[in-house]
């Protein structure tokens, strides 16, 4: 389980690392844009459930903390599904991994 650290405050955002992993390519993708953007996710339900939200900008203290020492094979579908919503006017929203296509 990894830790997306967020801001001054060093709010707590779990992830599993390879989630984390994929989620870091994205947002630092779009922070050297220089693109600001709401990253929104689903509380887990040790979380309280409900939905999060916080806003992203270049000046945003960020700290991608994983607990695996290996890093994950990187699913570029997966990533196109991110990148792709947080192109959307309502931001960044966390999906999970998508199912490989099956083999006809």
């Amino acid at each position: 389980m990894g830790i997306l650290l967020y801001g001054a405050s060093g709010t707590e955002i779990p992830f599993d690392d390879r989630a984390l992993a994929h989620l870091q390519i994205v947002i630092t993708a779009k922070l050297r844009r220089r693109e600001g953007f709401v990253f929104s996710w689903t509380n887990a339900p040790g979380a309280g459930s409900g939905r999060s939200a916080i806003w992203l900008d270049p000046s945003s203290t960020l700290f991608f903390r994983y607990f695996g020492s290996r890093p994950p094979v990187i699913n570029r579908d997966w990533i196109e599904v991110l990148a792709a919503s947080s192109n959307n006017p309502a931001g960044l929203s966390f999906s999970p991994e998508p199912e490989p296509p099956s083999a006809s």
